[in-house]
């Protein structure tokens, strides 16, 4: 298979892997014979890339950190607390329950489990869903990334179930606020940005109330914001005066932001999003934090289509854990974008002339 942008996508072409519903369900499946009205309906639901079948890369088979069945659970389970605590109509009285601590903590374990049983596999952010499901998707992204990044510090799993149940929940407070002021196309004034940034502290003060969830897994929803220069809010904390998990929630937010499509900005790619992090070094985040979160981050994801420097086009069949920027591609066209023949693998990590310019 291969990833390919949707403007380069043409009816009669099949998905290799399903599009997600802002629920968890399945918005388009795997197999599918895509047409025009497809096509059109997957742009109009913000799709920007689609997985499809291609002969000359069927056995191009991307690993994913977790299996499809945890992370359709995680993202329904996360949809389902958020929209209850929105819609409840007295939220003060009924958020301090047992079910939030107890539904989570058995979560987490399965995120874990799928985590350590794949701790090989680079984090990948390659799940296609629907622009309405943002908030639930992210928040399932964020939380699997700071289970990688937690296993990658040598947290126990004690550490590792208080990391990841704050991933997962960082976001919890945003359910105060209307759709549609997260959701805005246009700048937000300064009344709209002030008041958004009071989700630290909503999310902070529900998730203290819940039974089975602890403190410092509800300061990653108070600190998140926080910036290492001091910069962030809502305190203005620096350095370590915030704590790890905090840190790590924070980094991985923005890494998956940036990664996501948004109404008023494209997606970047992973390499992009990557020489972002390193710019705000020891500016947002401690550098040597940075460092360790991109040996676990596919840069050129495996079915990745990209430039090469040639002029030739490939698609990414390996990734080298150690030089996660040098991959190995499978090249598909000539420089003159004619389709190879006999598609052949370029190792970049032995091709010290070769590089990639971007991922198309």
């Amino acid at each position: 298979m291969r990833k390919v942008h949707i403007d380069s996508v043409k009816p009669g072409s099949f998905t290799a892997k399903p599009v997600w519903s802002e629920t968890g369900s399945i918005l388009l499946g795997k197999g599918v014979r895509l047409n025009e009205r497809y096509i059109q309906r997957l742009k109009m639901f913000g799709i920007h890339y689609v997985y499809l079948e291609d002969d000359s890369t069927s056995d191009i088979i991307p690993e994913e950190v977790i299996r499809d069945e945890t992370r359709k659970k995680a993202v329904e389970t996360v949809y389902s607390t958020m929209r209850g605590i929105a819609n409840s109509l007295d939220v003060r009285r009924r958020i301090a329950s047992p079910e939030i601590g107890q539904t989570y903590q058995e979560l987490y374990q399965d995120i874990l489990n799928d985590l350590i049983n794949r701790r090989n596999v680079l984090f990948n952010l390659s799940v296609l869903h629907e622009k309405d499901g943002y908030l639930f998707h992210h928040s399932v992204n964020v939380g699997i990334l700071v289970g990688v990044i937690g296993l990658a510090k040598g947290y126990n799993r004690d550490k590792l179930l208080e990391l990841g149940m704050g991933g997962l929940l960082f976001d919890i407070g945003m359910t105060f606020f209307p759709d549609e002021l997260w959701k805005k196309s246009t700048p937000l004034t300064q009344e709209q940005r002030s008041r958004l940034q009071k989700h630290t502290e909503e999310g902070f003060d529900i998730l203290r109330r819940q039974y089975g969830v602890s403190l410092l897994s509800a300061h990653c929803a108070l600190q998140h914001h926080e910036r290492w220069d001091g910069s962030g809010y809502p305190r203005g904390l620096k350095g370590n005066e915030i704590h790890e998990y905090a840190q790590i929630v924070g980094l991985a937010d923005v890494y998956c932001a940036l990664c996501s499509p948004r109404s008023y900005r494209k997606a970047y790619s992973p390499s992009e999003a990557v020489e972002f992090l390193y710019a705000i070094g020891n500016q947002w985040f401690d550098l040597e934090l940075i460092k360790l979160f991109t040996r676990h981050i596919a840069i050129y994801p495996v079915a990745a289509t990209v430039l090469l420097n040639t002029g030739q086009v490939g698609v990414v069949t390996a990734v080298h854990s150690g030089a996660t920027h040098r991959p190995v591609v499978r090249i598909i066209e000539d420089p003159q974008g004619v389709p190879v023949t006999n598609p052949y693998e370029l190792d970049l990590n032995k091709e010290v002339n070769i590089t990639i310019i971007r991922e198309l």
